[in-house]
C-alpha cells in the first residue's frame, strides 16, 4: 500500500498545483516515506517544491522531547535554512506571523486513533487558522493503526481542550484526512483543504487491522508510542494519565501495562473478571511486576497488569480497551474504597479541572467509578449510545 506522502512523491501530477507556491510542512518523527526518509528531507529533494517553513506538534518535528507535556522551541533548520515553528511551546495555535510564511501547508502526521492524542487538536487549530488567513491545507493521509472500531463516551459540550478537539468518543476510527473533513463540516470552516488519500489501505485486514503489519515499519510518532500493541491499548491506558497508577512510562512497554506499589494485581484481575468478563474480551491479562525508571513511582517496584494484544488471542472486533481500563478503576475502588486514585495536577494547560475528567471529556467516567452502587451496565448504557451515534455520524466522512 501507499501512504499520502508516497503518492505525492511518486505522482508529479498530484504536485502540479504546488508549482510556484510557498510550501510548509507540519510533521513529526513518524513522518517518513516508504524508504524511511523523513518527509521534510524528501520534499526538499524535489525541484518543483519550494519549502518555506516547517511546523512541529507536541514532541517536536524531529522528536526532541521524551517526557509528556514538555514544550519545544522554534529554531532554524540547519540544513534547509527555513524556520521550524513549534505548535507545542509558546503557542499551540499558529500565529499570524507563522501563517504568513506559506501558501500551502502539507500535514503529514501519524495519528493513533485516539481523541486525546494532541496531533488531531493541532490539525483542528491549523485548519481554523487556514480558514482565517485564506491558506490552503493538504492532508497527506496515513493509516489509523487502531482501525475502525469506535469506543468511549463522547466529549460533552464545554469540555473541549488540547486533548479534546471535539465531540467524538475516545476511539474515533478515522484517519487524519477523514478527521479534517469532519472538523471542516462540524466547525463550518471555509477552507481550501485537499486530502491526498492512501492507496490500498484495508482497515479490517488481519493481522494489522489498520496498520499494514509486515509491510511498513512502525516509527514512534511520540516517544511512548513504541509499537502497534500500544496503539491498540491506548484508548484505555491513556486514562491512567489522570490517576496515581503508573501507565508504564519509564519502562519498555509504556501504555500497555499499569500498576502501583500498593495494589494487589492478582486480586484486581480476579475482581475485573467477576464484575464484567465481557469487557475483557479479545485480549489476555497477565499479572506482572515492573520498576519505572522515571515518572510515577520511579525506582519503586510496582505490582501491575499487562494487556496482551499481540498474539492469537487478540480479537480486533471484541477488544474494548476503554471499558477494560474503566473496569480496572472500578475494581480497585471496590477493593480499596479510600485509594487515592485520581491525580490532581495541571494537565495539558487545564488548571481547574481534574485530569481524569479532562482526559475523558466529562466527569461521567469518574462519577461512575466512585459510585459504589453503579454497575457496569450503567456505564454500558451511556457509552453504547454514544458509540452508535458516532458511528452513524462519521459514515459521511469515510474515504476508505
Amino acid at each position: 500500500m501507499k501512504f499520502g506522502i508516497d503518492r505525492l512523491l511518486e505522482e508529479p501530477a498530484l504536485r502540479a498545483p504546488l508549482a510556484g507556491k510557498r510550501v510548509a510542512l507540519l510533521a513529526h518523527p513518524a513522518s517518513v516515506t516508504q524508504d524511511l526518509t523523513h518527509t521534510l528531507d524528501a520534499l526538499a529533494r524535489l525541484p518543483d517544491i519550494k519549502l518555506s517553513a516547517a511546523f512541529g506538534p507536541q514532541h517536536g518535528l524531529r522528536g526532541d522531547k521524551q517526557d509528556n507535556m514538555m514544550e519545544s522551541s522554534d529554531y532554524i533548520d540547519p540544513a534547509l535554512g527555513i524556520p521550524v515553528f513549534s505548535l507545542y511551546g509558546d503557542v499551540r495555535r499558529p500565529t499570524d506571523a507563522m501563517m504568513a510564511t506559506f501558501d500551502v501547508l502539507l500535514v503529514d502526521l501519524q495519528d493513533l486513533g485516539c481523541r486525546i492524542y494532541t496531533f488531531i487538536t493541532t490539525l483542528r487549530y491549523v485548519l481554523e487558522a487556514a480558514a482565517a488567513h485564506q491558506k490552503t491545507v493538504w492532508i497527506l493521509d496515513r493509516p489509523n493503526p487502531a482501525g475502525r472500531p469506535a469506543e468511549g463516551l463522547t466529549l460533552r459540550p464545554g469540555w473541549e481542550s488540547f486533548v479534546g478537539a471535539g465531540a467524538m468518543p475516545m476511539r474515533h476510527g478515522l484517519t487524519m484526512g477523514e478527521l479534517a473533513h469532519w472538523f471542516i463540516k462540524t466547525l463550518a470552516l471555509d477552507v481550501d483543504c485537499r486530502v491526498i488519500t492512501m492507496q490500498g489501505w484495508q482497515p479490517e485486514a488481519a493481522p494489522g487491522y489498520g496498520w499494514p503489519l509486515g509491510e511498513r515499519t512502525w516509527i514512534n510518532p511520540s516517544p511512548n508510542a513504541p509499537n502497534l500493541w500500544m496503539t491498540r491499548c491506548y484508548a484505555g491506558t491513556v486514562l491512567l494519565e489522570g490517576t496515581t497508577l503508573s501507565e508504564g512510562r519509564g519502562t519498555t512497554r509504556p501504555l500497555e501495562l499499569f500498576g502501583a506499589p500498593d495494589i494487589d494485581a492478582q486480586a484486581l484481575i480476579k475482581s475485573m473478571r467477576n464484575l464484567a468478563p465481557q469487557w475483557l474480551a479479545g485480549c489476555r491479562l497477565r499479572e506482572c511486576w515492573f520498576e519505572p525508571t522515571f515518572h510515577k513511582h520511579a525506582g519503586k517496584l510496582c505490582a501491575g497488569v499487562q494487556i496482551h494484544v499481540e498474539d492469537t488471542a487478540y480479537n480486533h472486533a471484541a477488544f474494548r480497551p476503554w471499558r477494560l481500563q474503566a473496569l480496572a478503576f472500578k475494581a480497585l475502588r471496590l477493593q480499596q474504597p479510600d485509594y487515592p486514585l485520581w491525580r490532581d495536577f495541571p494537565y495539558e494547560y487545564e488548571l481547574d479541572r481534574l485530569a481524569i475528567d479532562v482526559i475523558n471529556g466529562s466527569p461521567l467516567l469518574r462519577e461512575w467509578v466512585d459510585d459504589t452502587q453503579a454497575l457496569p451496565e450503567d456505564l454500558e448504557l451511556i457509552a453504547s449510545a454514544d458509540e452508535q451515534a458516532w458511528e452513524e455520524e462519521r459514515l459521511g466522512f469515510l474515504l476508505y
